[in-house]
This record gives structure tokens, C-alpha cells and sequence, in this order.
């Protein structure tokens, strides 16, 4: 019965220990020397060599920056794959500047805005697949996309020199846009019938986005990312012939890189 009592007092001791490590946050290590340390949640995680004393931005600056880009092509009797014949031409042009502001070291929230047009005009395509041809004399195609983002970003800088580091930036992002489509829709009476069709979409998206810092002088810095994850939903309504009409909702996740999401950027730190 004595050795009962013992044994349970030093299980009651034990878990009553535990009890108070548990309540302090901390987590006990033991050293060298066999002497029990007790370590905050944040000592804890500074021993898996992600927190520096380094300061890449400091706390209240300013970030300004964004991304341009534009693109154009055109296609005369060009070939693709089983597409033969193509007479085409377009463009694609956008824009999408960034602001930002440090609420503490090494970590910012900010908006970003883009826009984005592309205007595609196929006047011919030759589509030849197991005896079956498809001709496409006319197909116009504008489009508009607006979207809106809100991010926060955490930096982690590489070494002591303050001129690169590393961010994984998680954005909030909603979306919305047109489209109008001119085709050609065979003939009637004689002549030559067309459809049009205008599409309005909408969509939200959560998404992670890392990527690297570099400064190029004291102010001025370039950023390149690139999409590793995403969860989306988008709705588009069509209405076609100012008659006919339909929508459809799609949704989407993503778990790899996305190399359609990549940013390149200039960003300037005031």
C-alpha cells in the first residue's frame, strides 16, 4: 500500500508539471548540461531558422510598384498542328500596379488592380481531321477582365546584406469582366448570316503566391513570383443573338505551379 501511495504522488507530481508547462506555452528542451529549459512558442519556432533579427522592410514603409505588359501576333497562312490555313491577328496588353504598407518588420499588407484586353481576329482556319473539314472564315473576339486583389505578404530575407529576399504571398482576389464574339453562322437567303455573343463573368479566388526580391539600388527592387496554389470559382452569363441565353458556374483547385501566374515586377520601397 506505501509503494502505491509513492507511485501515484509521482504521477500526480509528474502531470501537475506538465499541467504548468502546458499553461506557460512553453516548451521544455534539455541542454548539454542535462538543465531543463522552458521556451516560448516563439523561441520554439526560432530554432527551425526562419526568424532573423535581419530588417528587409521596416516597419511604416511604403511599397509602390506593378507589372505591363503587351503582346501582339499575326498569322498569315500559318500552320498548327491539324489546323491548316491560319490568317489571323491580335493583341494582348495589361496593366496592374501595387500598393503596400509594412504593419511590422518584415511584412506587409497591400491592394493591387489589373486590367487586362486582348482582341483576337481569325478571318480563315482549316480544321482537316478523318475525312471531315471544318472551315472558319470570321471570328472576332474582345475581351475585357478587371480585378482587385488584397494581399499579405511576409518577408524572409536571405542573409545579411538586406538586397534579397524570399515572400509567400496570400491573396483575396475578385474578378470580373465581358466579352463580345462575332462568328460566322453559315448562310441564309443567300447571304451571309453572323452571330454575335456577349458574355459577362465574375469570378473569386484564393491563392499563394512565393517569390523573390531583389534590390537593385537603395529604393528600387525587382520581384519575381509565380502561383503554387489556388481555389477559384467563376460565373459567366452568355446571351447570344440578343435571344438566347445561358450561364454556367465552374470551380476550380489547384495544388501545382501555375506558369500561367507568373509576375515579374519593379517595386519601389519609400
Amino acid at each position: 500500500m506505501k509503494k502505491f501511495y509513492i507511485t501515484l504522488l509521482a504521477l500526480l507530481s509528474a502531470m501537475g508539471a506538465m499541467a504548468q508547462n502546458a499553461e506557460s506555452g512553453g516548451v521544455e528542451l534539455v541542454s548539454s548540461d542535462d538543465v531543463a529549459t522552458v521556451l516560448t512558442p516563439n523561441e520554439a519556432r526560432a530554432q527551425r531558422g526562419f526568424s532573423t533579427d535581419a530588417t528587409f522592410v521596416p516597419r511604416g514603409q511604403w511599397i509602390f510598384g506593378g507589372t505591363a505588359s503587351y503582346s501582339t501576333h499575326t498569322n498569315e497562312d500559318y500552320k498548327l498542328l491539324v489546323v491548316d490555313n491560319i490568317d489571323s491577328e491580335g493583341y494582348t496588353v495589361g496593366v496592374s500596379p501595387m500598393i503596400a504598407y509594412a504593419i511590422s518588420k518584415n511584412m506587409a499588407i497591400g491592394v493591387r488592380f489589373g486590367y487586362d484586353r486582348s482582341l483576337l481576329a481569325l478571318d480563315n482556319a482549316s480544321l482537316s481531321m478523318a475525312g471531315t473539314d471544318i472551315n472558319i472564315d470570321f471570328f472576332h473576339r474582345l475581351k475585357h477582365t478587371y480585378t482587385g486583389t488584397i494581399f499579405w505578404r511576409p518577408y524572409i530575407p536571405l542573409g545579411h546584406s538586406n538586397r534579397f529576399a524570399v515572400f509567400a504571398e496570400v491573396q483575396l482576389s475578385l474578378s470580373g469582366g465581358q466579352t463580345r464574339t462575332v462568328a460566322e453562322n453559315g448562310v441564309v437567303d443567300g447571304m451571309q448570316n453572323y452571330a454575335g455573343t456577349y458574355s459577362k463573368n465574375f469570378g473569386a479566388s484564393i491563392s499563394l503566391q512565393p517569390g523573390i526580391v531583389a534590390f537593385v539600388t537603395d529604393n528600387t527592387a525587382l520581384e519575381l513570383s509565380i502561383g503554387v496554389f489556388g481555389i477559384g470559382v467563376d460565373k459567366v452569363t452568355q446571351l447570344r443573338n440578343q435571344v438566347e441565353s445561358g450561364e454556367y458556374l465552374s470551380s476550380n483547385m489547384n495544388f501545382k505551379l501555375n506558369f500561367l501566374s507568373v509576375g515579374f515586377g519593379v517595386s519601389f520601397y519609400l
